[in-house]
């Protein structure tokens, strides 16, 4: 239960990262083309994780001999889907849809990206779902939608092409977050990093196709500082999330993002809170406290099983190693998972991916 926890705790901070990321932008870019600041985001996020992974290394901290952090050819089709989802398409069709759509539709749709994770989560990858799950989704959603929704009208028009492009965005990254879940095991740094280094000259590719031109050094070197937390940093955080709580419940902790987005821009920029933010709030840590509380537990069977990961020897590790071993734990290598059928809470991660 600990690594749960801690999952959460990752998670959250994931979101905390992430939900900082607009107000920032706010104060440090102001008025660059929405692409360039895309693909400075994701420009930074790459080449930050890059340089990470290198002092990592050049330290000796990642690459033992059987850390096994490449990501398997098997495993390449899921990750370049979700870059091209997420990375590319999404950032595409939310730039073009707010070109036309209110800002305050926009942001109420944007809640549509924790429903359609959750969906496809539990529709096409059939992750377990119970009564208290759901509650505890329609609750971060319900904050969300509080938080986002104007008290004047929206602006919402039903089947209107910008409505419909943002909507779409929102159906791009619920995409990225389950393929992203099944390249989890690996690496969460090196999958983080190949996301930004490909999305990231293709944002600016575009931003530059439509008459952008660089900003200047402070404004470029900001945006891409910016991204390496809130982008970077971020997705590592997110996919190391996925590998211990599965893409649902990670989506429905990474949904409390606008909160910590608006928090912040209620530091910056001081003004007395409107009721909705302590509602919505509110509505949020319901939703938390929902999930945190989770007990599901059943007697479940362990298909034969061979991956790799970061582990330690807990009754889901129980081998033998074909390498001199010093006992330091947790520790990564290729292992092979025997069958075994038992009783114990559990969560939908790596290795309790079963039918109900």
């Amino acid at each position: 239960m600990k690594s749960h926890q801690n999952a959460i705790v990752t998670a959250l901070l994931a979101a905390t990262l992430f939900g900082v990321t607009t107000p920032l932008a706010k104060a440090l870019l102001g008025a660059l083309p929405p692409f360039m600041v895309a693909g400075l985001f994701y420009l930074g996020s790459g080449l930050g994780l890059a340089i990470t992974i290198a002092v990592r290394h050049g330290r000796g901290k990642a690459s033992e001999p059987h850390a096994g952090s490449l990501l398997k050819v098997a495993e390449l089709p899921w990750l370049l889907g979700a870059i091209a989802a997420g990375g590319i398409a999404g950032p595409a069709l939310l730039m073009l849809g707010l070109s036309t759509a209110p800002a305050a539709a926009s942001s109420l749709l944007l809640n549509l990206e924790g429903v359609f994770t959750a969906l496809i989560a539990w529709l096409c990858f059939r992750e377990n779902v119970d009564t208290q799950i759901f509650l505890g989704m329609a609750a971060i959603v319900a904050g969300g939608v509080l938080l986002s929704f104007s008290a004047s009208h929206t602006g919402i028009t039903p089947g209107e092409p910008g409505e419909l492009l943002v909507a779409g965005a929102c159906l791009c990254w619920a995409i990225d977050n389950n393929l992203t879940r099944k390249v989890s095991t690996n690496d969460a740094m090196v999958v983080a990093c190949l996301k930004g280094l490909v999305a990231g000259p293709v944002n600016l590719a575009i931003a530059f196709a439509l008459g952008a031109h660089w900003p200047d050094a402070g404004r470029m070197a900001s945006a891409m500082a910016v991204g390496f937390a809130g982008y970077g940093i971020s997705l590592v955080l997110f996919v190391v999330a996925l590998r211990h709580l599965g893409t649902a419940r990670t989506g429905a902790y990474f949904s409390v993002a606008p909160l910590f987005g608006v928090a912040l821009s209620l530091t910056l920029w001081p003004e007395r809170p409107a009721a909705t933010f302590w509602l919505a709030a509110a509505l949020m840590a319901l939703g938390v406290w929902l999930h945190v509380r989770e007990r599901h537990e059943h007697e479940h069977t362990h298909e034969p099983l061979d991956h790799t990961h970061r582990h330690r020897h807990d009754e889901h590790h129980q081998h033998e190693h074909d390498f001199d071993w010093d006992g330091t734990e947790p520790h990564t290598h290729a292992h092979h998972h025997a069958p075994v059928t038992h009783s114990h809470r559990h969560f939908p991660d790596v290795h309790h991916r079963h039918s109900h």
